[in-house]
């Protein structure tokens, strides 16, 4: 991209030089997120269990009145 820029300066794309810096401001922008993201430690979620059978219960819905 830094080479591309240079090439439209010489030749005087002023749109292109603007796009260019556009998306080099953007890739900068991520580039600086995801060093800021990676500094992060994980969660800890837990391991997720399944009830015992004893716990499970089962009600018989009575039906309904009329």
């Amino acid at each position: 991209m830094i080479l591309r820029r240079k090439r439209a300066e010489e030749e005087q794309w002023v749109g292109e030089i603007d796009g260019i810096d556009m998306t080099l401001a953007f890739v900068r922008t991520k580039q600086a997120d995801a060093a800021r993201l990676a500094q992060r430690s994980p969660v800890a979620l837990g391991i997720p269990t399944t009830p015992s059978p004893a716990q499970l219960t089962t009600t018989i819905a009575s039906p309904p009145r009329r």
